[in-house]
């Protein structure tokens, strides 16, 4: 069997979510059926990880196995992006990987970003691609709490109920917050997360740098290890997986 990895850009909008379910238009079912029917195989294909409804992607990876090799990875991109672009999805790359490899075991770090638009008036251009928030927010509020979140911790307050991970236990590596215009961007990067671990984190930082919490409630709530304490979810259409590094 011969392995090949594939980056995709999605708009999550009107899918359940990247994984395949009994009920519902998946992603990963989508893009399946058509590497299916385009190799002629019985094709299975394998996600870094899996992104909610609603969540898009600018850079997921996944990989599939096949019995022939493909003789011209450009004309299969070419074929498959006929097929999917009208669901929008784009595959951006195909490369030819070594059996070791694994889109979601050999991931050594992710990188998710969220848009936020803070203003008065809602992008229609950017209609469910960010987050439009009337309230003005305080970014250096913003920044002071998210940095008590970096390094290793327990984040059971930012974990779905239905999360089905083993251990809430993660490593944040960095979380970068910038403004510019309107626009507030958050990138948090760690090697995994915990089902809506970021939305959870976006929907806390957004109470706090709108002063309904104080840092020092911020604090209290992310040692709590308490999903009661949390903020709301931020909404699914503001974030984005920005890139899986190996």
């Amino acid at each position: 069997m011969i392995r090949y990895q594939l980056l995709i850009e999605y708009d999550g909008t009107s899918f359940i979510g990247w994984q395949t379910q009994k009920k519902g238009k998946s992603i990963q079912k989508t893009i399946q059926n058509v590497l299916r029917n385009l190799l002629k195989e019985k094709i299975y294909l394998h996600g870094s990880g899996r992104t909610d409804k609603g969540v898009h992607a600018m850079e997921q990876s996944a990989h599939f196995d096949c019995r022939k090799k493909i003789v011209d990875i450009n004309k299969l991109i070419k074929s498959l992006n006929y097929f999917l672009n009208k669901n929008k999805i784009s595959i951006l790359k195909i490369k030819q990987k070594k059996n070791s490899f694994h889109s979601r075991f050999s991931a050594k770090e992710r990188v998710y970003l969220y848009l936020i638009r803070n203003n008065h008036s809602p992008s229609m251009l950017n209609h469910n691609r960010e987050w439009n928030i009337r309230k003005n927010l305080d970014i250096n509020l913003m920044k002071k709490g998210a940095k008590k979140l970096i390094g290793t911790h327990n984040f059971s307050t930012f974990r779905a109920s239905n999360c089905n991970s083993k251990n809430p236990i993660k490593t944040i590596n960095n979380i970068q917050i910038l403004k510019s215009n309107k626009q507030i961007k958050i990138r948090i990067k760690s090697q995994s997360f915990l089902k809506s671990q970021v939305r959870s984190i976006v929907g806390s930082l957004k109470y706090l740098s709108e002063k309904k919490w104080n840092l020092k409630k911020f604090n209290q709530v992310f040692r709590s290890k308490n999903r009661k304490n949390c903020a709301p979810l931020a909404p699914p259409h503001g974030l984005y997986l920005e890139k899986i590094k190996y």
